[in-house]
């Protein structure tokens, strides 16, 4: 991938309307370039209508793609408030690798310290995933679940090539499954955590447009 030689744009991809308040409140300083905080809609059909549609615009031809917002861990052990680094997206079309995810790990590390940091495949579903089936989408290998990551960087890579990358804070897992978000702690805890996380994409951003040595 040829290096930027100046500002290029972000689009930031949420589906939820309290997903695009966390991000709209979140601290916005610190960016290199135009950012646009895209609210796709729920599920993968809506996510990549929208992400074609914004990427269609000549002044995001180069934009890098992150996309982000809620999902369900997978894995024993994860809490509400964890984050997950997508090492790739996967649905049952296709699998994106993501770039540039240990910036992502040790960036977030920073703004958010104290939370754990996940890092493995995250898979796509056009459903909310709950009880058993989270053992099954476990034995694929992937560690957490949203309805559309896959479909938003799918949709971003086939405008062009371009940066990818997916971060997902953990609302409900096997031992935390929530009904209502925002009504329960864990929901509380990764509304506060995502807000918490725009400069680690800035600078996860940032570091794609330095020249690589």
């Amino acid at each position: 991938m040829t290096p930027q030689t100046g500002p290029s744009p972000l689009l930031i991809a949420c589906a939820l309307g309290i997903e695009h308040l966390a991000l709209r409140t979140g601290d916005r300083a610190g960016a290199d370039g135009p950012v646009t905080v895209l609210r796709t809609g729920m599920g993968p059909r809506a996510a990549e209508r929208s992400v074609a549609r914004v990427l269609a615009d000549p002044a995001l031809d180069a934009a890098a793609v992150l996309a982000t917002g809620f999902c369900a861990g997978l894995a024993p052990g994860m809490h509400p408030g964890d984050l997950v680094v997508a090492e790739e997206t996967r649905d049952p079309r296709s699998t994106v690798p993501c770039v540039a995810t240990d910036r992502l790990v040790k960036e977030l590390a920073r703004a958010v310290p104290g939370r754990t940091v996940h890092t493995g495949p995250l898979t796509g579903s056009d459903h909310v995933v709950r009880g058993p089936e989270r053992a099954d989408l476990l034995a694929t290998g992937a560690i957490a679940v949203d309805m559309e990551s896959a479909a938003t960087l799918l949709s971003a890579v086939r405008t062009g090539p371009r940066p990818v990358a997916a971060v997902r804070v953990v609302v409900d897992a096997p031992e935390h499954e929530l009904v209502r978000i925002g009504t329960v702690r864990g929901g509380i805890s990764a509304f506060r955590v995502l807000r918490s996380v725009l400069p680690a994409f800035f600078e996860w951003h940032r570091s794609l447009l330095l020249p690589r040595r």
